[in-house]
């Protein structure tokens, strides 16, 4: 697997990172993951966005911008066969001694990993369960996306697969909050709902476009605190993330819902198919 770490492209038994990195002694770093399509990294200002959002905040400084992460991208690609790949984006706080001495991390590490897309058709379907594990609160008024990830780790324990199954966390207070690794949203009488990022959701980028192009479409989208059973009695059910697009849910618990086969995820995910081709064609 060819990766791309400080400026240099590496096989992945090529990297070393040294456990005085803060990123490893206290969670002090950031990610994103996306996929390519031929080259290109769909919604990329977005992450990139969120990503320095991030950085800003906990005082990283990122060396590289946006152009010359996305050269590297491309060319991670290229060494790859040309084919697309998945991809994360990996910025951590770099190395300082023991003890949370810095006022800035100056001298972060900054790895692209790239691996092989898995071979999944468009529209397959999952079903969902419950999570035991209850979504935690989020460090920072906004959830980041860092390496603090084990509440995600504790929940991903509970499910035998993450490719046939999406496990749903409830908040402590029992508000429905997110996937293990997907934003959640579900159709009632003709509205598109979600929870509101005030519930310690991660503002996903997917989430964030699905919402515009229901708007876009006429649909009415709310945003709020709701229970397992208003999502229970939903006509239908999805979860959205930048590598699997939108993948509709056949089943929530033991309730069975219309899949790929439910008409507002079928008309939203034309619309996001639709996007797709236009950044393609426009990158030509």
């Amino acid at each position: 697997m060819w990766c791309w770490m400080n400026g240099e492209y590496l096989r992945a038994e090529e990297l070393k990172i040294s456990p005085f990195d803060h990123g490893f002694l206290y969670g002090a770093g950031f990610f994103e993951t996306f996929r390519t399509y031929e080259g290109d990294v769909f919604l990329y200002d977005e992450h990139m966005d969120r990503l320095n959002s991030a950085l800003k905040e906990y005082r990283i400084e990122m060396p590289y911008n946006r152009e010359e992460i996305l050269a590297a991208i491309r060319r991670l690609d290229e060494l790859s066969g040309c084919q697309d790949g998945y991809f994360r984006l990996n910025v951590s706080a770099g190395v300082h001694d023991i003890g949370l001495a810095p006022s800035s991390y100056t001298s972060p590490n900054v790895i692209l990993f790239r691996k092989e897309l898995a071979s999944t058709v468009r529209g397959t379907e999952k079903r969902a369960v419950w999570l035991d594990t209850p979504r935690n609160q989020p460090e920072s008024a906004v959830r980041h996306k860092s390496h603090n990830f084990l509440n995600n780790v504790r929940g991903r324990l509970e499910l035998p697969s993450l490719k046939e199954i999406e496990g749903l966390f409830v908040t402590a207070q029992g508000f429905v909050a997110e996937g293990v690794t997907s934003n959640v949203f579900w159709v009632r009488d003709g509205a598109l709902f979600t929870p509101a990022i005030e519930t310690g959701i991660l503002p996903g980028t997917t989430r964030a476009f699905v919402i515009e192009c229901a708007k876009s479409d006429g649909i009415v989208v709310d945003e709020g605190f709701y229970g397992k059973g208003h999502v229970e009695g939903a006509d239908e059910l999805f979860v959205t993330n930048a590598v699997q697009e939108l993948v509709p849910l056949s089943m929530i618990e033991e309730t069975r819902l219309p899949g790929a086969s439910g008409v507002y995820y079928k008309k939203l995910h034309e619309k996001y198919i639709q996007a797709l081709n236009q950044m393609k064609e426009g990158s030509c």
